[in-house]
């Protein structure tokens, strides 16, 4: 079946994340299930046309545009797959395009709400020194909380202040500011050793099990600051990943440079920074001009 032997080329060759794996699969298999239920073609024989019928079709059982993104994202990287192993001559999901004018342009905080929501964690005890050096070096290399999470001890070098992160494709190699690698090397020297629980341990960031930090752990620390700080917006580990892009872009860096450090495939996905960034400059004008 095509999808076992696509989900097999993720697993030990692609080396996708257990998050990534189960999306794609997820989308794929319910775009199978669509097929089966409303055409007569078979996952090989599908046309441009199929796939936007099914955009459609999410959107009228009211999906939001994130879903349709991803969904359409999914079948794209499914069909590569089919044309890599010369089923298909074409990708039939290539040039299916979503409705620009609905998709939501990425919240990002403020450097001033940044600022705040970094203060939150109490450095008077472990925890709040452990939560410190997470959240910094969140907001000081863009990573995504898989990434976060997946860090190893030894994926971290103090004395020349950056990380190594093992991404989707390749690794790649981040600065970190001199807060960050402060928070991280107070955490490493006088809380790691009291918190894991095995010697052995890799992982750099543990629960207070000792045990590698989970995704829905770090959540849980991230909504717990943002009620603490009192900012009204909805704060995301994706939030601080937004907002590193979007202050790197205003205060100067190239787009080619935030590709690298995001770990963007394509420079499409990091070129929304960009709106974002011309939107705030719009927003200012319209305030502050006196005939805006």
């Amino acid at each position: 079946m095509l999808i076992a032997k696509y989900e097999n080329y993720l697993k030990s060759e692609k080396h996708v994340s257990s998050n990534t794996l189960v999306s794609y699969l997820r989308d794929v298999n319910q775009f199978n299930k669509y097929l089966s239920r409303y055409t007569s073609a078979a996952l090989e024989d599908v046309s441009g046309e199929i796939v936007s019928a099914y955009v459609q079709w999410l959107k009228k059982d009211g999906k939001s545009v994130a879903t349709l993104s991803r969904s359409v994202a999914s079948l794209k990287c499914f069909y590569s797959y089919l044309r890599e192993k010369n089923i298909v001559e074409i990708n039939p999901a290539e040039h299916v395009a979503l409705d620009k004018q609905n998709r939501k342009l990425p919240q990002i905080l403020s450097s001033k709400e940044v600022e705040i929501f970094l203060e939150q964690p109490d450095t008077g005890d472990m925890k709040g020194i452990r939560d410190k050096a997470m959240l910094e070096l969140l907001y000081a290399t863009g990573i995504r909380v898989t990434e976060l999470i997946d860090l190893d001890l030894s994926d971290i070098n103090i004395s020349a202040g950056i990380i190594r992160c093992r991404g989707k494709d390749k690794e790649r190699f981040i600065p970190m500011y001199s807060v960050a690698i402060k928070a991280i090397s107070d955490y490493i020297d006088r809380v790691r050793p009291n918190m894991i629980a095995d010697p052995e341990e890799e992982a750099l960031f543990v629960n207070v099990s000792g045990a590698r930090m989970s995704r829905q752990g770090f959540w849980k620390i991230v909504k717990s600051y943002q009620q603490k700080a009192g900012i009204d917006k909805e704060i995301t580990p994706h939030t601080l990943r937004h907002s590193f892009a979007a202050h790197l872009l205003e205060n100067g860096a190239d787009l080619r440079s935030i590709q690298e450090m995001l770990g963007h495939a394509d420079i499409s996905s990091t070129q929304v920074y960009a709106k974002i960034v011309k939107k705030q400059l719009k927003d200012v004008y319209n305030k502050a001009h006196p005939r805006a």
